[in-house]
């Protein structure tokens, strides 16, 4: 396959990640995170995030998701979301099957939920014929690719805790979110409030395994038996983490992800001189939205992999990757030229 700006999954694996799955392949370990390198991994996870976070290593980013929401809550309970939320629309009903909670999707603005329309979700406690309402998730970036500033994040923490509930961030891009704002993923994680994140990796360079991240600890009391159950613990658990330890070493995680945010940001220059695309979202990761003619997307479709967001708009989706090149984009740029 030529390059793909289809999804930043299609990407490989950065060479970092492999040599540190290369180094875990030695010798003989104990099994189920008993390991020296699944320590290692975590202490790495409480350098950035501080000393007090529980951190859980499971298979891939649903998983971390269901696993985390059902930590947080009881079947009778409600989970609010943006109504764009990867959890309400591309994790196949998991989330309500695993939890047994119902999900409220909010109305999102960019990929954003706001006070005034979380708050009108917060009723019903201790009214026996409601679900009770017990945590947002939202995605830092969000699935278009826009940015809770830290203040953003702090009031809704703060909005959730006033009715004892949690707020759950998906993380699946959390490095993206971290090198675009330029700041440590603890400002708008742990300083901001929030009480459990999904941190993920393979969207930026791992081979496999994402993290479950507790800021408060009588939250994961029960989690070892939970991702038992949700069938997300790893026998040779060493692999994951080593991935894991790497990627947290000298800002390794950052300076992928600060690329792929770069190249979109290269791409969208690119494209801004083209009249027949409309950049149609503002571009602050390592996704570029465009509102494209009908038939220049049938043409460029059979040249190169990317997804249709919007069928009634052409809105198309475009993911730079960590190992997306210019000369990449180049090449995509020219043939749009070359097609209209």
């Amino acid at each position: 396959m030529l390059h793909s700006f289809g999804s930043d999954n299609h990407s490989g694996v950065a060479p970092e990640i492999l040599e540190a799955i290369i180094r875990a392949n030695r010798g003989f370990t104990v099994a189920y995170g008993e390991d020296e390198v699944t320590q290692s991994a975590v202490r790495k996870f409480k350098e950035q995030l501080g000393e007090e976070v529980e951190v859980f290593f499971v298979f891939n980013g649903t998983g971390a998701n269901i696993a985390a929401l059902k930590a947080l809550t009881n079947s009778y309970n409600a989970i609010l979301c943006p109504d764009s939320a990867h959890i309400n629309v591309d994790e196949c009903a998991a989330p309500e099957k695993m939890t047994g909670c119902k999900l409220i999707p909010i109305p999102a603005k960019d990929g954003k939920v706001c006070l005034e329309d979380v708050n009108k979700e917060l009723k019903g406690f201790g009214f026996q014929h409601h679900a009770q309402v017990k945590v947002l998730s939202i995605s830092q970036p969000t699935e278009l690719g826009t940015l809770y500033t830290p203040k953003e994040i702090k009031e809704l923490a703060e909005l959730m805790h006033s009715h004892n509930c949690y707020l759950h961030i998906d993380g699946s891009r959390i490095s993206n979110a971290s090198a675009a704002l330029n700041l440590p993923i603890k400002s708008f994680t742990a300083d901001a409030g929030v009480d459990a994140l999904s941190f993920g990796g393979t969207k930026n360079g791992l081979l496999v395994g994402e993290a479950v991240v507790f800021f408060r600890k009588e939250i994961a009391e029960n989690f070892l038996y939970i991702r038992k159950q949700a069938a997300q613990l790893y026998s040779k658990n060493r692999f994951i983490a080593a991935q894991f330890e790497a990627y947290l070493t000298g800002n390794l995680n950052l300076k992928l992800a600060g690329h792929s945010n770069n190249m979109a940001k290269y791409l969208e220059s690119e494209l801004k001189p083209i009249s027949q695309v409309k950049i149609s979202r503002s571009v602050e990761t390592n996704v570029v939205f465009a509102c494209i003619p009908k038939d220049l997307c049938t043409k460029l479709m059979k040249r190169h992999t990317f997804y249709i967001w919007d069928e009634a708009t052409t809105e198309v989706r475009w993911m730079c990757s960590f190992n997306t090149k210019k000369e990449d984009i180049d090449k995509f740029v020219n043939d749009i030229k070359s097609l209209v």
